[in-house]
């Protein structure tokens, strides 16, 4: 019985070897061998898998260096385009396209004191009323007795209260009071082949940079060629700024380094004028306290400098009107030093109290040549008394 099973165990043992060894014989199946370890001095065929083999293939044996990834080229930096000049309104009839704008702020007075004159019995009281609202208006105290005393003689020789001749009697008086015979031609040309030459002074914060700049855009619509002096050097913007309002109409900037020599800036300029044959040199200088004896000392050394090519035709002070009559203290410094031939008053369309243009004049015995009455490019106007009367009076007839 034993020999029976070991029989059977043999028999089993033989079918399982001849059943492997088969399976190992077909198809497919045959057992892989493992591979040899590569040498690293040689390398593999390279597989063809359809794609184009890189360009650069060098490097240390047995590595494969591929190119860097492609870096999108930086775009071009943009061209510069020169600006597009701009064209200035023609100052003619300039004052009279910004009467509204003058009278918006300014009618309150003619109004006040056309209530006051129509009364039917103009008492002392009355009269005390007109001289307050006329020193309110900084007309100032002589001027304004004058006035006063004037009208009262004509309101009683005429003998009447219509608001049309109260109103007339009143435009006359005040246009008398701004004295309209004084000269107010402002002097662009010098009659000769040189430039004329215009300097802008003032103290600091009234709009000196930015009139000088409207100023250049009043001679470009006269038809004039401008070129512009920066010897406003210590004001870090003061440079920038004017030669952007130059750039608007195709005038020229002529500047110098940041905190260098103002006189040397505005001889260069008046020099480069000359030579470029252009009609006009606007001077921008520095805002400067009229207290200040050092820097107004260094003003007048400017104006001396510039006149070694020839004489100055213009020095133009400019005045912001809400300073009143603390105005007519800087003016009467300046025009010691400088010998002041224009007045500029700006910032007439924010206050009430144009009558600073009356005793500025008066005071002085200068003339307000242009007025500003905003802060668009071209709110710089000539200054007419009549007009100016007339806006300041408003539509009280």
């Amino acid at each position: 019985m034993i020999y029976l099973w070991i029989a059977v165990a043999v028999l089993v043992v033989a079918a399982l070897a001849i059943t492997a060894f088969v399976v190992t014989r077909l198809p497919g199946r045959r057992r892989r061998l493992p591979s040899a370890p590569a040498r690293p001095d040689v390398l593999a065929p390279p597989i063809d898998t359809g794609a184009a083999p890189p360009d650069d293939v060098s490097g240390p044996a047995g590595s494969l260096v591929l190119e860097p990834p492609a870096v999108a080229p930086s775009p071009a930096p943009p061209v510069e385009t020169a600006p597009t000049l701009e064209t200035p309104e023609p100052t003619a009839g300039r004052l009279q396209r910004l009467r509204a704008r003058l009278a918006r702020s300014q009618s309150s007075l003619g109004r006040g004191l056309l209530t006051v004159l129509s009364r039917e019995r103009l008492d002392d009281d009355a009269w005390d009323e007109v001289e307050e609202a006329l020193i309110t208006a900084d007309v100032g105290v002589a001027a304004t007795g004058e006035i006063v005393e004037r009208l009262k003689t004509r309101t009683r020789v005429a003998g009447t209260r219509s608001a049309g001749e109260l109103r007339a009697l009143l435009a006359d008086e005040l246009v008398t009071a701004l004295q309209p015979d004084l000269d107010r031609t402002l002097r662009t040309t010098s009659g000769t082949e040189r430039p004329a030459v215009l300097m802008v002074v003032g103290v600091n914060g009234t709009g000196k940079t930015t009139t000088c700049g409207k100023l250049a855009r009043v001679l470009v619509a006269d038809g004039r060629t401008v070129l512009l002096g920066a010897a406003d050097t210590f004001r870090a913007a003061a440079a920038d700024q004017l030669q952007t309002w130059g750039a608007r109409v195709g005038a020229d900037t002529v500047r110098g380094p940041e905190g260098g020599d103002p006189a040397s800036v505005a001889f260069d300029a008046v020099k480069q004028g000359a030579e470029r044959h252009v009609d006009a040199v606007l001077v921008d200088t520095a805002g400067r306290l009229h207290t200040k004896v050092g820097l107004m000392d260094e003003l007048g050394k400017v104006k001396r400098v510039v006149e070694r090519q020839g004489p100055v035709d213009e020095t133009l002070l400019v005045l912001d009107a809400t300073t009143g009559q603390n105005g007519l203290i800087q003016a009467r410094v300046f025009t010691e030093v400088v010998d002041v031939t224009g007045i500029v008053l700006t910032k007439l369309d924010g206050t009430a109290k144009g009558g600073i243009v009356i005793s500025v004049q008066r005071e002085l015995g200068v003339p307000v040549k242009l007025i500003g009455l905003g802060e668009g490019p071209d709110d710089l106007a000539p200054f007419d008394p009549e007009q100016f009367v007339d806006a300041l009076l408003g539509d009280t007839a």
